[in-house]
């Protein structure tokens, strides 16, 4: 049972600082101590609340003090900033955790599984050789271009041009080039079977997950999406609402209200990026598809309708809202997502 004690602990790679309260804000003792001097340190103090920083591997120390018998806290990083006094210190920014932790305004953050950390540790490789494999096929297309070669849109269309322009007779590529030019090549197609794979390996997860599988069936929702929401939500239930759990992804509009005046701007822009980008990709292809369809559910016309009068990226902004509340709707209660019945036919 955890008592009254509250522990602070400033992670680090090596060197951890914690602070020791008993009373609150009141710090009664303090300690520097290495990684394996921290894990003993849990495993003979009695019982506490362990504050940690949602920070580098702050899930992996918050399993490891779940196990030792604490409860475990992990505070995000930008709540904490404001209670740090004065300069910022490994001793500052301890103290200003244990203030935090008295804000019950602040929601401390859930600590992940193991099989949310490997899901999110796929996502986060996989998003790292996307942007190499963009990178390098955008420098072979402005390399090409100085020699006034153009490769059609579309990244299958690079290495197959490369080679066709370097297996010319009187190719404009100076030869000086080529070696590195095949090496960019060879690049381009290691980082697409790295991309491949990991996919393959989502989609496998897919098969074998319940949740996944059920939030497929949202419009806009594919394997990317679904197995992201799986790794980065955990437990959906901690989401009152679904404009709560949309107000977390960041959907939500930014208010700035006083007295009997409201105002509401942008999106807040909150929560987890990545997130946000899956669910607003996926709600711009719904309303991508939905100009060329010709039976249009209920969602799909909405849409349209939002479209015209707001403009298109407004509309994309307002599904993706939408799809956020499907989401919770779908996982919060545990039931399968019902299709919207086709209400016109266009054409």
């Amino acid at each position: 049972m955890v008592k009254n004690t509250v522990i602070a602990v400033d992670l680090a790679k090596n060197v951890f600082e914690i602070a020791i309260s008993k009373s609150p804000g009141k710090v009664c003792a303090r300690k520097r101590l290495s990684r394996n001097g921290f894990t003993l340190f849990l495993k003979q103090h009695e019982p506490a609340a362990v504050l940690l920083e949602a920070c580098g591997s702050s899930h992996y120390w918050g399993r490891m003090a779940r196990k030792a018998g604490h409860q475990a806290v992990l505070l995000p990083p930008h709540v904490v900033r404001p209670y740090v006094l004065r300069s910022k210190t490994d001793r500052t920014d301890a103290k200003g955790m244990l203030e935090a932790y008295r804000n019950e305004d602040i929601h401390a953050v859930p600590v992940k599984s193991v099989d949310q950390q490997a899901l999110c540790a796929l996502h986060r490789l996989r998003s790292g050789w996307q942007a190499q494999h963009t990178a390098r096929v955008n420098g072979v297309r402005g390399l090409l271009r100085e020699f006034g070669l153009t490769i059609p849109c579309g990244a299958h269309h690079v290495v197959r041009h490369v080679h066709t322009f370097l297996s010319e007779p009187d190719s404009s590529i100076p030869p000086l080039l080529h070696p590195a030019l095949l090496e960019a090549c060879d690049e381009i197609k290691q980082l697409k079977k790295r991309i491949d794979g990991v996919d393959r390996t989502l989609m496998e997860f897919v098969k074998a997950n319940e949740i996944a599988c059920r939030l497929m069936k949202i419009p806009g929702i594919g394997y990317l999406t679904a197995t992201a929401l799986v790794a980065l939500v955990g437990n959906v239930g901690r989401f009152r609402s679904g404009r709560s759990f949309a107000n977390f992804l960041g959907l939500t509009p930014r208010e700035s209200s006083t007295a009997f005046r409201r105002r509401l701007g942008r999106i807040s822009h909150q929560g987890n990026v990545y997130l946000r980008t899956l669910l607003i990709h996926g709600a711009r292809s719904i309303l991508a598809w939905s100009r060329r369809e010709k039976n249009l559910d209920g969602l799909r016309v909405w849409a349209l309708k939002i479209a015209a009068k707001r403009g298109f990226n407004k509309a994309v902004v307002a599904i993706a809202n939408k799809m956020a509340r499907f989401v919770w709707v779908t996982w919060r209660h545990d039931r399968a997502f019902v299709p919207f019945v086709a209400v016109q036919s266009v054409g």
